[in-house]
């Protein structure tokens, strides 16, 4: 349903080198399934899905929704998606259901569609009893909803859902949550979601993106992913030869996978293994005797958040 193959995105500035937003992205969403893209800030996520809602132009490569180009099939792609944005953007002065209405209209939708269409999403999103109050006095639990029921209007056969639950107490999130699962479940829906939660991610996605500097690195069910760091997952910081303990610690065989963040002051290293409390004192037996000295140290179950990490380190980002 959704397809890129080799998409880059870049951007000059007058005088000066051209800035890669992506470089070389290439994936594969099928239908039905909810896919959660998930990055640092400025990994390319926004421009990704700019060139998929048609709202930008690839450099180069090529990117298909719904088995149309998005550069040369704009208003067919257009007629076939929904987009929920990031930041709230209904009107407070309209009610609910003008807010709908007004969105069907620039659809081209008759009125009966239209009234038929509001009156089933008002109860999908839980709105009905409301539907003729003014915006601006919806929560915003009430709004996300309300941005998710405009979404789904004109009949997307793909959804895209920027942050969905920012700013949601967890109510509300377990709410769109449950709304989202039904968009799937029973609608068939392709949904394709960014979010900085991994807690969410991990609850909706059938499968996630990692992406960071413009690549996509790695891909696959939150499930796997997790397997993949090993059964438990030791946390280390300190300092000293940061090679040295790595090329040790490689040697162990209860050891499933290291990685190692640089920072000024300390580096973090990521362990998983086999067992947490069993190889422990091993572990850090290893590092005492390679010399290095060791700040911090816990013991845990790998998360989504873990493999997030791995993948794209701990430092900050700019936008």
């Amino acid at each position: 349903m959704i397809e890129t193959n080799d998409l880059v995105k870049e951007y000059t500035a007058s005088g000066s080198e051209p800035v890669q937003a992506l470089r070389g992205v290439s994936l594969s969403i099928k239908a039905g399934e909810i896919y959660a893209l998930l990055g640092p800030n400025g990994a390319g996520k926004t421009t990704l899905i700019s060139i998929l809602t048609t709202l930008l132009p690839p450099t180069h490569g090529q990117a298909r929704v719904a088995g149309y180009d998005v550069a040369t099939q704009t208003a067919e792609v257009r007629r076939r998606l929904g987009v929920t944005f990031q930041e709230i953007v209904v009107d407070a002065d309209l009610t609910g259901r003008q807010v709908l209405d007004f969105h069907g209209r620039l659809y081209g939708l008759d009125k009966r569609t239209r009234t038929d269409r509001i009156s089933t999403l008002a109860e999908l999103v839980e709105l009905k009893e409301v539907l003729d109050r003014k915006a601006g006095t919806y929560s915003g639990g009430m709004k996300r909803r309300l941005e998710l029921a405009r979404g789904l209007l004109s009949a997307p056969q793909v959804l895209f859902l920027d942050e969905p639950t920012q700013g949601l107490d967890p109510q509300n999130r377990a709410s769109i949550w449950r709304h989202i699962r039904r968009l799937r479940d029973e609608e068939g829906i392709t949904l394709l979601m960014t979010t900085h939660s991994m807690e969410e991610a991990e609850a909706l996605a059938d499968r996630v993106g990692i992406i960071d500097q413009g690549r996509l690195l790695v891909e696959g069910a939150p499930s796997a992913l997790i397997q993949g760091m090993g059964a438990d997952m030791i946390t280390l910081s300190g300092t000293g030869d940061v090679e040295l303990v790595e090329n040790r610690l490689q040697s162990l065989p209860a050891v499933t996978h290291i990685v190692h963040h640089p920072a000024e002051e300390a580096v973090r290293f990521q362990i998983g293994v086999d067992s947490g409390e069993r190889r422990l004192a091993e572990i850090i037996g290893v590092v005492l005797a390679s010399g290095f000295h060791v700040q911090q140290v816990s013991v845990h179950r790998p998360t989504l958040g873990d493999v997030f990490l791995a993948y794209t380190g701990d430092q900050l980002r700019d936008e």
